[in-house]
């Protein structure tokens, strides 16, 4: 079922609520991939009512972002979520997610939103944190899913939930990558096939790292340089940036004793992607 008023939405669920059914919600963009509907199947493994949202944002995009030329193939992922045994999905306008004299803001401020992304788009936080806000308020989930494809937005979207005692859990979803490695995106779309080729650097460099945390360096400097010297050798990539990070604050480490993340945004052509992987051992 596609809807695209907030009431009616509410109505629904709050039918399936009563009738005791647990509810499901998988916030996406739309423009669906594998990755997005990997989160629709651990959701109706878990839940017995699954609601999408399908919503590109305008208030997390820059002014000089892809806000205009973000995908929108409404009607095949429509039939991909009807598929996948989705609910609802929830495809509001704009106007009824901002209507005129919107003016209230969730932002999660301090060191999660302060670096990285947040660093890179000033502003971007203050909107995923307010759509989702609204998103949870209109769904009222139970569990809410999230890829960790997006690691630093599920610290954040985790840190706003926690702060703000909302009674729901989120849940963290693997990344679900092409056969070459490759991160599944919405924004592999704008690759060229050179491109594409080339953008396998972000996840060889990402095991690179991984691979020299394996053999005993500790050093998250020189486990950095690994990967950044690794993306450098592509002609067609150009690094936004590469850290290595403590994998629940975010916050600059000394040494890789604790768990760690490295995350990485690095441009193939004119398109922006992330990637990330969470260095632990093999065993």
């Amino acid at each position: 079922m596609l809807l695209n008023g907030i009431k009616e939405t509410q109505e629904i669920i709050q039918s399936a609520r009563c009738e005791g059914k647990t509810i499901g919600l998988v916030p996406t963009m739309g423009a669906l991939h594998e990755g997005h509907i990997s989160l629709v199947r651990r959701a109706r493994e878990e839940c017995d009512f699954i609601v999408v949202s399908i919503f590109v944002n305008p208030t997390q995009f820059g002014p000089s972002e892809d806000f205009n030329k973000y995908p929108r193939p409404l009607v095949d992922d429509a039939e991909k979520c009807c598929y996948a045994g989705v609910d609802i999905i929830f495809a509001p306008p704009a106007y009824e997610m901002y209507p005129d004299g919107f003016d209230c803001w969730v932002e999660v401020k301090g060191p999660l939103t302060e670096t990285l992304e947040g660093a890179s788009r000033p502003g971007h936080y203050k909107g995923v944190t307010t759509v989702c806000c609204k998103l949870f308020n209109i769904a009222q989930p139970d569990f809410a899913y999230f890829g960790l494809k997006d690691y630093q937005q599920l610290k954040v979207i985790q840190k706003m939930v926690d702060d703000l005692n909302m009674p729901l859990r989120i849940v963290p979803v693997e990344t679900v990558r092409e056969p070459d490695g490759l991160a599944m995106s919405s924004r592999n779309a704008y690759l060229s096939p050179t491109q594409r080729e080339s953008a396998i650097i972000l996840s060889k460099a990402l095991i690179q790292a991984q691979e020299a945390f394996d053999r005993g360096e500790s050093d998250p400097n020189t486990v950095k340089d690994i990967a950044v010297n690794f993306i450098k050798a592509e002609p067609l990539a150009s690094i936004d940036y590469v850290a290595i990070v403590d994998a629940e604050t975010l916050q600059p480490i000394n040494r890789i004793d604790a768990p760690a993340v490295v995350l990485l945004a690095v441009r193939v052509g004119s398109t922006r992607l992330i990637d990330n992987i969470l260095l632990s051992k093999i065993t």
